[in-house]
């Protein structure tokens, strides 16, 4: 039986996994610019966020070693990974590069 989130990854769309820590100060700066992508690219994209403190087998599975890490994924591959912060139009352009 798949995890959740291996169903969620395994979606046809875009997933764009935003691994945060609440301690983390520039995971509260991302955190209005993911709000901005997902009101901009609505349906189009899966917008999730895991926090790293209370899911740590899977931030330790996808190697997450800093906060913000994100990583998008469709049909369940790993396209793309970045840590730290992004503007709102460089993520929708890596977004829209993948979809």
């Amino acid at each position: 039986m798949k995890s959740s989130f291996e169903t969620i990854i395994n979606s046809n769309q875009p997933v764009l996994i935003d691994f945060f820590a609440d301690w983390c100060e520039p995971c509260k700066m991302l955190a209005p610019i993911l709000k901005q992508v997902k009101d901009e690219l609505g349906t189009s994209v899966k917008i999730i966020k895991i926090d790293v403190d209370k899911n740590q087998a899977l931030a330790t599975k996808y190697q997450v070693r800093g906060v913000p890490t994100m990583l998008l994924f469709k049909n369940g591959q790993q396209l793309w990974r970045q840590s730290g912060v992004l503007q709102k139009n460089d993520i929708i352009a890596i977004i829209r590069s993948h979809s």
